[in-house]
């Protein structure tokens, strides 16, 4: 019976066969979804060689791009990279800089 280390210590991130953190969770949900894809084309009636062509296509490309993803961006590499699209590339400023030095007085009303 094989024996599969899943988690290496406290506070460490869970890793299988070398996936870390995220990528085993994409990993897995993409099985998943592929899986219930080739069951509803099934039932549907398409041909079970196209099916199981399906499924063993998808598996693999998924397989493929989710351990390439964890090789090049690392553990946290894709929250990096989608911070990063969502951070601006520079701010804009419309305002003469004047009116940044301009008291003004604040009245409250009660």
């Amino acid at each position: 019976m094989s024996h599969y280390n899943i988690n290496k210590g406290i506070g460490r991130t869970v890793e299988f066969k070398g996936l870390k953190a995220q990528y085993l969770f994409i990993f897995a949900g993409g099985l998943l979804g592929i899986l219930i894809l080739v069951m509803v084309l099934y039932m549907v009636g398409i041909n079970s060689y196209m099916c199981l062509i399906i499924g063993i296509g998808g598996g693999s490309i998924l397989t493929w791009q989710t351990f390439s993803l964890n090789k090049k961006y690392g553990e946290h590499g894709l929250m990096k990279v989608g911070a990063r699209k969502r951070h601006p590339r520079y701010i804009i400023c419309r305002k003469t800089v004047q009116r940044y030095f301009k008291l003004t007085s604040k009245s409250f009303k009660r």
